[in-house]
């Protein structure tokens, strides 16, 4: 198959252009540009819900090449507003793969360029701060596409959980993927049950969810059901034991009643919060958030347990972050990024709640973080 060699675009809100060549879906999308520093898993962060509303900047230089299978996903499309590439590549050599990243865009409808410098791009959005871009094939008038971009609202002022939200509760059961070996030596934990056969019931608020959190509460022993993001707080306490605030894309203050079900929800049940559930639990306690200058995306950023002492490499996706130190009293810091000293997750003094701004799931990423599960399983068993 040969390399599409139609002319792309992308614009920047502040007016740096850069020419390349489309590959996917050929048309014209809008978004919040961001790098991502992973090596591999483009089709995990094309999948992840959070990214919903951004244009993703892989700065790994070869993109593509081991293709697209069924397996490796997130959530069910992905959910990238466009994809940018220093080199893609449309033959993919890999046995597992059933179609090329190309191809699984252009079905998706989902805008690519390529060719060209990633590296002078992320040099830019680490000095400048991120900001809205937009990708075009049928436009390639740099002045009509700046008007375009900087008529967007951008998407602090849009809620993008609802458009990624399941619309109806389902029942999750799946656990971790694992080899024949690891299957011998690290059997899943013993459901957790409150005597007899009767499961500890977590129910999941869906603002985007990764499937592969869910994975991992199957795996760490939990009944595990995902309710949509509008539910309302009183249907979830009658049939939850736990309840879980999941991860998803924005601004957590464009969420407003998520932030109103947090309040009625902490100190009624053990809650656990990742990513955007963390920020949200955050405002429901009566603290602020702000936004980072590029934001965290990658999987390998450090990050340092206080409790133990430890460093982790995490999976990280998010733009914004909690101010722990005006919740002072309430929370204490648990987890420290130690690339610029932001805050990485919290416990409440006297509710059962821990919340976590990176990925423990992974998904891509390294699997150090794998514990936080457990820590959850803890928590509500005491």
């Amino acid at each position: 198959m040969g390399i599409n060699k139609t002319k792309a675009l992308l614009v920047l809100a502040d007016g740096l252009v850069f020419e390349g060549w489309n590959f996917g879906a050929k048309g014209e999308t809008t978004g919040e540009v961001v790098f991502n520093t992973s090596m591999t898993g483009y089709q995990e962060i094309l999948t992840d819900p959070s990214y919903k509303g951004q244009i993703v900047a892989m700065t790994y230089s070869q993109i593509g090449n081991y293709g697209i299978n069924p397996e490796d996903i997130e959530s069910d499309i992905p959910n990238v507003e466009g994809f940018i590439a220093k080199e893609f590549f449309d033959f993919p050599s890999n046995w597992r793969s059933q179609k090329s990243l190309g191809e699984y865009l252009e079905e998706n409808n989902k805008v690519g360029i390529h060719g060209i410098d990633t590296r002078a791009l992320t040099r830019h959005l680490r000095d400048n701060g991120v900001q809205t871009g937009i990708i075009s094939t049928i436009d390639l008038n740099p002045e009509s596409l700046l008007d375009k971009v900087r008529s967007h609202p951008g998407i602090s002022s849009l809620d993008l959980v609802k458009e990624v939200t399941t619309k109806e509760p389902y029942k999750w059961t799946e656990t971790l993927w694992k080899l024949k070996a690891e299957e011998k030596t690290t059997p899943p934990l013993p459901p957790l049950t409150k005597g007899g056969d009767n499961r500890i019931k977590v129910v999941v608020y869906d603002f985007g969810v990764k499937m592969n959190i869910l994975r991992h509460l199957a795996e760490t022993g939990f009944d595990v059901t995902v309710v949509p993001a509008q539910t309302p707080p009183e249907e979830v306490i009658e049939k939850a034991d736990a309840i879980v605030l999941s991860n998803g894309p924005g601004d957590p203050r464009t969420v407003t009643y998520a932030v109103e079900t947090a309040k009625k929800l902490l100190g009624r049940k053990p809650v656990m919060g990742i990513c955007l559930g963390h920020q949200i639990i955050g405002l429901a306690l009566g603290g602020k958030t702000y936004k980072l200058k590029f934001g965290h995306h990658g999987g390998n950023h450090p990050v340092m347990d206080l409790a133990t002492g430890k460093v982790e490499i995490t999976s990280q996706n998010h733009n914004y972050c909690v101010d722990i130190k005006g919740l002072a009293g309430q929370v204490e810091l648990t987890h420290k990024n130690l690339y610029d000293g932001t805050e990485e997750g919290m416990r409440h003094k006297d509710m059962p709640v821990i919340s976590f701004q990176y990925h423990p799931e992974a998904g891509p990423g390294p699997n150090d973080s794998g514990y936080i599960f457990n820590r959850f399983r803890e928590m509500i068993e005491k």
